[in-house]
């Protein structure tokens, strides 16, 4: 009697593409930021939080020039928080391209940002990033660095280190890696902490000059 022949073993998962590869790919193709939503799925939320506190989150006086930025991420927040799993853009926000033009050497320095995130990082408690209580604490955390760099005087560089802070955490939802995310919230905790003490000082001087 011949014996049944052994199932084959299922394969293997195929290993997950990097973020950077996903990032590049969309933005070689000329992407909008509906369409880099889409292309990361479930970590829309993450890639687009980075996308849009990238620009404040350099160390440049913007003047008040990103605050639209920032706005939108405290909105798309909002959703995060709702509940909901994939992004909503109102048309006009759908559209808008990434990369190309005077986008090109912004976008390019995200692609750098995120490869060198990978090289660091590893994933570390994966689980926690599934979990409902853990993206309402992300969303209002959102809200906290984009109102923080929102609300920080023009032309200091005060809106720096929130929007720093969250594309920090970001990354950290964005690559499962728990280390990121704590960092990202000790730098936007240290900048706000900084734009109050030195909110509180040029009050004083205003009081004293009148």
């Amino acid at each position: 009697m011949s014996t049944p022949a052994a199932s084959p073993d299922p394969p293997p998962d195929a290993p997950e593409e990097p973020a950077s590869a996903v990032l590049e790919r969309a933005l070689e193709e000329g992407t909008t930021l509906h369409g880099l939503v889409r292309a990361f799925e479930e970590k829309g939320f993450a890639v687009a939080f980075v996308v849009l506190l990238g620009v404040p989150a350099l160390p440049l006086p913007t003047g008040g020039a990103t605050h639209v930025f920032e706005a939108m991420a405290a909105l798309l927040a909002l959703e995060l928080i709702a509940g909901r799993e994939t992004l909503w853009l109102p048309r006009r926000w759908r559209e808008v391209r990434i990369g190309g033009g005077d986008r090109e050497r912004f976008v390019r320095g995200l692609l750098r940002l995120v490869r060198g995130a990978e090289r660091v990082s590893k994933p570390r408690l994966r689980w926690l990033f599934r979990l409902r209580l853990a993206s309402v604490a992300y969303g209002l955390f959102v809200i906290a660095g984009s109102a923080a760099a929102f609300f920080a005087p023009p032309f200091t560089g005060l809106d720096t280190l929130p929007a720093l802070g969250v594309v920090l955490v970001s990354l950290g939802v964005l690559l499962d890696d728990v280390a990121f995310a704590i960092g990202g919230t000790v730098v936007t905790a240290a900048g706000i902490a900084l734009e109050l003490t030195l909110g509180a000082k040029l009050v004083d001087v205003v009081k004293d000059l009148l």
